[in-house]
């Protein structure tokens, strides 16, 4: 319940002003609107603590209002009347839906509920006070089951493999199973094993003596020592050679390092966290990654969905990035337009989450001083390259052409199939495009792609 000496503003979105005669109302200041137009005026002007909207709204459906509304009332709750209704609202933006019919005194009592859940925000509605949670954002199903996978096994030691395309979240939720383990307070060091070369990876993982090898001239403390009593996370660890993959089985089974150069094991208690983006099964098949370590890994099993099937969670996603991007840039807080969401909703986000913050941010940057965002604001890449047929059909046109962004779109579309058809294995389409992998991830990075 609201304390008593703090009074709630509650909009309600309505034709009928029906609370009115309830003795709770002393917590309640309530401001009353009977058009959308109106509610965002409010919005614009008023903190407002809590929204209750009396379904139906005269010249707006259901699912635009609640995302219009959403997209102004920032961490409000938003409870939805509808009596004998059947929309399905309830996950959608992290909105309250009540279907029967309600007195005051009992829809009172639900804002009470909502207002008195301290952190309850629409970016994480299902969390509580769970610091660990804040990065994990969506209401939808999906997130949800993410999240309690993590509440149950934060606290514990298992070692967790963490699945998904790229992009997907998995390094978020890592950092999120460390924050809620009793570990948290001290630290977690990550790796991507796709991005040093194999000699070096068993180094920086292992540490080694001075002397240890050519250009050692000094001893180095490896990530797992320097992650002892703390986290450990691997991520693409698919990338991995087969003869480091032995070296990390027997520290998982001895919970000791070998330094390079050294006969004295260094024992270590880390947890660890792996990752990858790949179809770990298969290479286990194929004879690229070992069964035992597979199976040592994964004691427990994280898998990221995709962006495309969680798109309920795109509004708060976008909420979430916008405040995020204004906080970092210590800029003034930018809004979407309902025809910019509708393109964001409509996106097949190849790039997933990481994607979308990306193409946020260029929309922050590109439309100057507006403080509201439109669809020309948006740089999706899918929507904008060619197919790649057309492009080696193409001709010399008389007004000429610019040959390097040509160039560079068909090496960056020739780059984003193979990592399509190789199903996001570095080393798999590196061969595809008869290419070493230290150049695929070279050129990677040097024409941005999401990988």
């Amino acid at each position: 319940m609201p304390s008593s000496n703090r009074v709630s503003t509650v909009l309600c979105l309505t034709n009928v002003e029906f609370l009115t005669d309830s003795p709770e109302l002393t917590n309640f200041r309530i401001i009353y609107a009977s058009s959308l137009h109106r509610a965002n005026d409010v919005l614009g002007s008023t903190v407002v603590h809590a929204l209750v909207v009396l379904l139906p709204v005269v010249g707006q459906t259901a699912e635009q209002l609640v995302r219009d509304l959403r997209s102004r009332a920032g961490d409000a709750p938003i409870l939805i009347c509808e009596p004998d209704g059947s929309n399905e609202l309830l996950g959608l933006c992290g909105c309250e839906y009540i279907s029967e019919p309600i007195s005051t005194s009992a829809l009172l009592e639900r804002v009470s509920l909502a207002l008195g859940a301290g952190s309850q925000t629409a970016n994480s509605p299902a969390v509580e006070d769970d610091e660990w949670a804040r990065g994990l954002v969506g209401s939808g199903s999906a997130m949800r089951q993410v999240i309690e996978i993590i509440r149950l096994v934060g606290p514990r030691r298992s070692t967790v493999l963490i699945t998904g395309e790229t992009g997907s979240g998995k390094e978020v939720a890592a950092r999120a199973i460390h924050a809620a383990s009793n570990r948290s307070s001290e630290r977690m060091v990550a790796i991507n094993c796709a991005a040093l070369p194999d000699n070096l990876l068993e180094a920086e993982l292992f540490g080694h003596t001075k002397g240890a090898f050519t250009g050692a001239v000094n001893a180095r403390v490896g990530l797992f020592e320097q992650a002892h009593h703390g986290t450990i996370f691997l991520d693409e660890i698919s990338e991995m050679p087969l003869q480091l993959q032995s070296k990390l089985l027997r520290v998982l089974q001895e919970r000791e390092v070998p330094r390079i150069g050294s006969s004295e094991p260094v024992p270590v208690d880390v947890r660890v966290i792996a990752a990858s983006n790949t179809n770990l099964l298969e290479a286990v098949a194929n004879r690229r990654f070992r069964e035992d370590l597979y199976y040592r890994l994964k004691v427990v099993a994280l898998k990221m969905p995709p962006l495309r099937e969680r798109t309920s969670d795109i509004l708060e996603l976008t909420e979430y990035f916008l405040g995020k991007i204004a906080a970092e840039e210590g800029a003034e807080r930018k809004h979407i337009s309902r025809e910019a969401l509708d393109t964001l909703m409509r996106y097949s986000w190849p790039g997933n989450v990481r994607q979308l913050e990306h193409a946020l941010e260029s929309a922050v940057a590109l439309s100057g001083r507006r403080l509201l965002l439109e669809p020309a604001d948006l740089d999706l890449p899918e929507a904008m390259t060619p197919d790649l047929a057309r492009i080696f059909a193409l001709d010399v046109p008389e007004s000429g052409v610019n040959f390097e962004e040509l160039m560079t779109g068909i090496e960056r579309r020739l780059l984003e199939g193979a990592l399509a058809k190789s199903g996001g294995n570095k080393a798999r389409a590196a061969n595809m495009l008869q290419m070493k992998r230290t150049t695929l991830i070279s050129k990677f990075k040097s024409l941005e792609v999401c990988a």
